[in-house]
């Protein structure tokens, strides 16, 4: 039961972060959702794709809290809390750190800014990590084969989505700028030397 109320908290504070931007740049007029917006070919396949597994990931998730499924091991489960909490940590502060230049997928025709301070420093692509830790987290307290296999659909589109749409982007849109930057901060964590 305690795991349960961790997990359901871990994706009620998590969710809550996410429409909470969502709605609020919704109100200022800006376009969160840009997935498969305006798209074509691959980079289309990949936003569909991900904002499809993306939408069945927290069904199973909460499938799998409420049946209870888990591998009996004590530290695997609360080391799924630990990456949840910081999961939670990492995408909350992320997106605060992006302030209106957050979206999920990229603007088309849209100019945002080229974030590259605070938790940016440490991660190119923190939301995302934060995403990836909340999945993984969900996945080590309520083990199952389903969840298994749909957390593994989410981590690879995620990267996917970053490999393939977003650096694509950011490259077009910051040249320069953004190519000093990724020589300088890891993918998902670190800095280079």
């Amino acid at each position: 039961m305690v795991y349960q109320m961790i997990a359901v908290l871990i994706l009620i504070m998590f969710y809550s972060v996410y429409f909470s931007k969502f709605f609020s740049q919704r109100k200022q007029g800006i376009q969160t959702n840009l997935l498969g917006k305006g798209k074509e070919g691959f980079v289309k396949v990949i936003e569909i794709t991900l904002k499809i597994v993306t939408l069945i990931v927290p069904v199973v998730e909460l499938i799998s809290i409420i049946s209870t499924t888990h591998i009996d091991l004590t530290w695997l489960r609360v080391v799924g809390g630990i990456l949840g909490i910081l999961g939670v940590a990492v995408f909350t502060v992320s997106v605060l750190t992006m302030r209106d230049s957050w979206r999920a997928g990229v603007p088309k025709d849209e100019k945002t800014e080229l974030v590259t301070s605070g938790i940016y420093a440490f991660s190119r692509n923190p939301a995302f990590l934060g995403f990836d830790l909340i999945y993984l987290s969900i996945l080590f307290m309520f083990f199952n084969w389903g969840l298994f296999a749909i957390t593994l659909l989410a981590v690879v589109m995620l990267h996917l989505q970053i490999v393939n749409v977003e650096e694509a982007f950011l490259v077009n849109a910051f040249g320069k700028d953004y190519l000093k930057y990724r020589k300088k901060v890891c993918r998902y964590i670190g800095r280079k030397i």
